[in-house]
C-alpha cells in the first residue's frame, strides 16, 4: 500500500489538466495495474508535465511502444 501512496504523491503535478486525468485514473484503474503496468506508469511519471500531457493526450508518440497499454488506460480516464 505504501508503495501505491507514494504514486498517487508522484501524480501531483503542476499542470490542472494532467492533475486531474492522473487522479481519475489512480480512482478508476491503479490498483488493478499489473507489476509490469505499474512500473510503465511510474517511468511514465517521470517524464515533465508537458511532455507527459503531450503523451497522455496523444499529442506526441510513445517513446517506446511498451508503454502503449497504460497510456491506452490513461486515455480512457
Amino acid at each position: 500500500m505504501a508503495e501505491l501512496d507514494k504514486i498517487r504523491w508522484q501524480c501531483r503535478r503542476g499542470l490542472l489538466e494532467l492533475d486531474l486525468i492522473l487522479e481519475k485514473f489512480n480512482r478508476q484503474h491503479l490498483a488493478g495495474l499489473d507489476p509490469v503496468q505499474l512500473e510503465r506508469y511510474q517511468e511514465l511519471l517521470a517524464y515533465p508535465d508537458n511532455d507527459l500531457l503531450d503523451l497522455v493526450m496523444a499529442r506526441a508518440a510513445a517513446p517506446d511502444r511498451r508503454y502503449n497499454n497504460v497510456l491506452q488506460l490513461l486515455r480512457s480516464a
